[in-house]
């Protein structure tokens, strides 16, 4: 991996995982700044396998020389939006996750949390172009990707790029908008390409979408679909910061500076698109054994029979799994997965492609705690 940044950020050390729930801590927290409060960051909600073996393998004994270079990116991104951005440690631990194994994010939060400066801040750190759509009732297909406008010079029609073609992308209240502008975008997402009169448009790579939803609000809005809801590798709920954060954010963000001075002065880049698509790569190169593989298609299936599923989830939330579970690894050091990743990135890849019956929304239970039941109920492999 010659071509990533060489890095002198010493590495966080980290803990064995066996008989304890696995964090954000785990990946290497960046240094927190001065003037900051620090604490303990709250991990991504895991389902906690109970029966992970002792003998679990300590990541921090088996660290790879390989993956090293991609430890050390995780760590310096994580340093630059923390100097911005205050908290939110599932945001952006699972939008990293996301970025470096191919897939794209839908965000159910309510308003004012950084949603904005956090995607505009990882765009200065990563290099990467930054791109907003406010979604709208009377937004078209068009809007987004672009049309034919007609050239009075030339006597002819030229293709026009819309918002789209950006390389982070961050999508705000998508359900605001009819379906058919859901579908103009998830196809994008899915084909990274944008196809006007036969002639197809190629989005810039790295592409990452960050979709985000209002839960408190369903007055106005279309609720995507299944079929659309499966295109996105992760659901992440971001909920209000913890006192201390929020004392921080009041101190960082209220003298009314310019926010493009400080993304100018304050946030480095440390890499590139070429780089990141390097790293993306060398991700897809972590092993993930037949017991790990068969370990995750365990967990698939068996929410598809899992009582209080109405729906279960499909194949492709076994490659999100298993692609995840790569990224998670290599931002850990290690050139192989373990089951502590795969647990630790079920529920968001997994609480947007199943549905509750009826039954057991009236018994008030909820998605995430039935995949922490069903995930405890799962045999761990023990080699």
């Amino acid at each position: 991996m010659s071509n990533l940044p060489p890095s002198n950020d010493p590495l966080s050390s980290a803990q064995p995982k066996s008989q304890r729930e696995p964090g954000i801590a785990d990946r290497g927290a960046p240094p927190v700044p001065s003037g900051s409060q620090p604490g303990p960051p709250p991990p991504i909600p895991t389902a906690v396998a109970t029966n992970v073996p002792a003998s679990a393998p300590n990541p921090a004994a088996t660290r790879s020389t390989k993956m090293r270079p991609i430890q050390q990116l995780f760590t310096k991104i994580s340093t630059e939006i923390s100097k911005l951005f205050v908290g939110q440690d599932e945001l952006v631990l699972g939008t990293l996750t996301a970025l470096f194994a191919g897939g794209h994010v839908l965000i159910e939060s309510v308003p004012g949390l950084g949603k904005t400066l956090f995607v505009r801040t990882l765009g200065q750190t990563l290099g990467c172009e930054f791109g907003r759509i406010q979604f709208t009732a009377d937004l078209m297909p068009s809007d987004i990707t672009g049309a034919p406008v007609y050239d009075m010079q030339r006597s002819e029609f030229r293709f026009r790029p819309g918002p789209v073609f950006t390389q982070l992308l961050l999508a705000d209240e998508i359900n605001r908008s009819p379906a058919k502008t859901h579908a103009a975008l998830l196809e994008i997402m899915q084909e990274y390409r944008v196809t006007v009169d036969g002639t197809s448009h190629r989005v810039p790579r790295p592409f990452l979408v960050l979709a985000t939803q209002n839960p408190l609000e369903s007055e106005g809005t279309y609720n995507l679909p299944e079929a659309q809801l499966d295109r996105f590798m992760f659901k992440l709920r971001v909920d209000y910061p913890t006192s201390d954060q929020e004392a921080e954010i009041l101190r960082m963000h209220s003298q009314q500076v310019d926010l493009n001075q400080r993304l100018r002065d304050e946030v480095k880049t440390v890499t590139s698109p070429d780089q990141l698509i390097a790293a993306m790569k060398l991700c897809g190169e972590v092993l993930i054994e037949d017991s790990l593989l068969d370990y995750i298609n365990k967990i698939v299936r068996a929410t598809r029979t899992w009582p209080a599923f109405h729906i279960g989830a499909s194949p492709r939330a076994g490659i999100a799994l298993m692609q995840s579970a790569r990224a998670l690894a290599a931002f850990s050091g290690r050139d192989y997965a373990i089951p502590d990743d795969v647990v630790e990135i079920t529920l968001p890849a997994m609480r947007h492609r199943v549905q509750l019956t009826a039954e057991a929304e009236i018994e008030g239970r909820t998605t995430d705690e039935e995949l922490q039941a069903l995930v405890r109920g799962i045999e761990v492999p023990r080699d």
